[in-house]
């Protein structure tokens, strides 16, 4: 799923998804092509350690 669209499931800024990615806590990313994505399986694994980390 693209960026937007991640952000918008997970109810998040653009900004503050790049603010995480920096930090290291975001959820893993592709590039293709000039897009950004992210894998259902990605998003999913980020859901279940932000859970963790609650």
């Amino acid at each position: 799923m693209s960026v937007e669209r991640f952000c918008e499931r997970h109810d998040l800024s653009r900004a503050m998804f790049y603010k995480i990615l920096k930090a290291g806590k975001g959820p893993r990313i592709m590039k293709v092509g000039g897009r950004t994505l992210i894998s259902a399986e990605a998003a999913s694994d980020w859901r279940r350690l932000m859970e963790q980390g609650a």
